[in-house]
């Protein structure tokens, strides 16, 4: 089985609270010391990797995200998944080459620009060509912003996830979801749910139980592993 039917395979038919929980690498020895742990796969984040790039989140180039996605794939034997953003107005045919020459066999892609929600059937329209080109060589999750950008009303995410869906997406990633709407968007979305697990939020199992089928963690564990190591700088001076 290659490594895009075993992620593929990893969203299919989950139990109520057991979703795929796939944590986030920003770099090599992050990716090699999740799969050390046994997670069966890895999605990389886009804004953890832009701060150990240093860049703010959104401001990546994306010659330098491709090559970062690289490195962590490389260093690794479990299936990634890569938040590439909203493809950073790369034309579905060399966005998918790029992604596929990454060693990725999957990708976020967001409907939104600069905290601005794209049209909605124009993003559904350039998703199909993806997946059109992809074919079945990548897993495409669909980031729904609808809730990051202020749009509290989970009909719209809903109606947005219908029209990618449509187009191919094989996951909704509706971010910033509260935790009380996810039952109904797993009701209204036909495809696997990923969930995002804030700080002292939800369990897993809880959030698998709401209406999660996948958990990312977005730059949260490189964030946790800054703070740990400027604790022990900060031990280390005042020795």
């Amino acid at each position: 089985m290659s490594k895009v039917e075993i992620f593929r395979t990893l969203h299919q038919d989950r139990a109520p609270g057991d979703p795929v929980v796939l944590p986030g690498p920003w770099d090599a020895i992050s990716a090699r010391a999740f799969e050390a742990a046994g997670f069966p796969a890895l999605a990389t984040p886009s804004a953890g990797i832009a701060a150990s790039l240093g860049y703010e989140d959104g401001a990546t180039p994306a010659d330098e995200m491709f090559a970062a996605v690289a490195r962590v794939v490389r260093s690794v034997d479990v299936p990634v998944s890569a938040d590439v953003e909203d493809g950073y107005g790369l034309a579905p045919k060399e966005l998918v080459e790029r992604l596929l020459g990454t060693g990725a066999v999957g990708c976020n892609l967001e409907d939104s620009r600069a905290g601005v929600l794209k049209d909605p059937q124009e993003h559904a329209d350039w998703l199909a060509e993806v997946r059109a080109v992809a074919g079945d060589a990548l897993f495409v999750n669909a980031r729904v912003d609808t809730f990051s950008c202020g749009d509290a009303d989970p009909e719209r995410a809903i109606e947005r996830a219908a029209l990618y869906v449509a187009a191919g997406a094989e996951c909704v990633y509706p971010i910033g979801a509260p935790l009380d709407v996810l039952p109904l968007l797993r009701a209204g979305i036909q495809v696997p749910i990923n969930v995002y697990a804030w700080p002292d939020g939800a369990s897993l199992e809880e959030l698998g139980e709401l209406a999660a089928m996948r958990v990312t963690f977005g730059p949260r564990m490189q964030r946790w592993a800054a703070e740990e190591l400027a604790g022990f700088a900060r031990a280390l001076r005042d020795a």
